[in-house]
């Protein structure tokens, strides 16, 4: 016989469940953007990973929004000890028939199973929700430019174009003129998408414009009227395509560029919009067949793209993340904490009663925080020339 003592340890019960913080935020998510509204056809949404809650390590009651849930932005969460991530993008999107440290996707769930960090996907459900991303996208094409902003100012009180560029000038005497100087070797610098940061009001008023909009795709779901996949803008009065590229540059972070295309022989400067079709992401598929003037969304083939101007549309794109980053911080941010601190503060008056171990604990905790993740980002950035920026 050897001997032994039984030592008490925690061991998970029978009846394994997420986290209560965790679950008040799924519920408010779920109440802003039914999972009813989501393409169920091809999208994968709802809640992806529930970790299961271990009060002897227990997570702050924070949620952390980002568009993809990448290996960075794992390790952000772990760090932060989020309890939960709302990753717009699912992270899964067919079946597994194994989960793996080989796939780093598969890593990054398991990293953040151990962790205790869940993870919820809505997508599409966010894409065709009243007030939701394509709401939010039109709002700003139909935005009107702050006079305010229109020009900026000098350090010295010399007033500047907000588009001006400075440009190396060549000057000097007739000698050093006359003389052959190699051009520089140009020094590149990679540029990201600002549009996870939130664009002042006095830059853009949202949704000023007279026009009307409708669903391109639109859904019967009556607690959302108006619900639907895309938008069709059509403006009570013709726009100017440069005011509108100029609405979607402020309204989205002022990129430093983006991709337009225009019909062949055609001048931007000449171009009036009379209506927008708009889709957040990758708009190709439902912009089929589409009578408008103008195409908005994040990507298109250059197939798409080609036979769009051949039909006389424009086409702006942003690269297909870019279209969607921004709403986590202008509106989602906002308005998911305030549905969590409404959920939360229910769920602990229901809950008060289970002394459960560790549960009384972290119903005792009325801390809500929702925050935009750091490193999230598209994985596309705009190389652009040093010189090209006057610097």
């Amino acid at each position: 016989m050897f001997p032994f003592t039984l030592r008490r340890t925690f061991t998970m019960s029978a009846s394994l469940s997420i986290a209560p913080f965790s679950g008040a935020v799924v519920a408010a998510m779920r109440k802003l953007y039914p999972e009813a509204l989501a393409d169920k056809s091809w999208d994968n949404t709802g809640l992806l990973l529930e970790a299961p809650f271990n009060p002897r390590r227990r997570q702050k009651n924070s949620v952390l929004l980002t568009v993809d849930l990448t290996k960075a932005v794992a390790d952000e969460a772990i760090e932060r000890r989020d309890s939960i991530v709302v990753a717009y993008h699912p992270i899964i999107f067919r079946g597994l028939k194994s989960i793996t440290l080989a796939d780093t996707q598969q890593q990054s769930l398991l990293r953040l199973a151990a962790e205790g960090i869940s993870v919820y996907s809505p997508h599409t459900a966010i894409d065709a929700a009243s007030g939701g991303l394509g709401d939010w996208l039109a709002d700003i094409v139909t935005g009107e430019l702050a006079t305010a902003a229109e020009d900026a100012v000098a350090a010295d009180g010399e007033p500047v174009r907000l588009s001006s560029r400075a440009r190396p000038t060549t000057r000097g005497n007739s000698s050093s003129d006359d003389t052959f100087k190699p051009p520089k070797k140009p020094v590149y610098i990679v540029q990201h998408h600002p549009s996870q940061l939130d664009v002042p009001d006095a830059d853009l008023k949202l949704a000023s414009t007279s026009h009307t909009r409708v669903a391109i795709k639109a859904l019967d779901f009556p607690d959302h009227p108006g619900a639907g996949m895309g938008r069709i803008v059509r403006f009570t009065d013709p726009q100017r395509l440069t005011d509108i590229i100029e609405r979607i540059g402020r309204g989205l972070g002022n990129p430093k560029g983006f991709p337009i295309a225009v019909p062949q022989g055609s001048s931007i400067d000449d171009i009036t919009i009379s209506s927008v079709g708009i889709c957040a992401g990758s708009g190709g598929s439902l912009f089929k067949d589409l009578d408008v003037d103008l195409l908005f969304t994040g990507e298109l083939s250059h197939h798409e793209a080609l036979a769009a101007i051949e039909k006389g549309q424009c086409v702006i794109c942003l690269f297909h993340s870019n279209t969607e980053r921004g709403y986590l911080h202008s509106v989602l941010m906002e308005k998911l904490e305030a549905s969590v601190k409404e959920e939360w503060r229910s769920r602990r008056v229901r809950m008060k009663e289970d002394q459960t171990q560790g549960l009384a604990d972290a119903l005792q905790d009325d801390e809500v925080t929702v925050s935009v993740s750091e490193r999230d980002r598209d994985p596309y950035g705009v190389l652009i020339s040093k010189t090209e920026l006057g610097e």
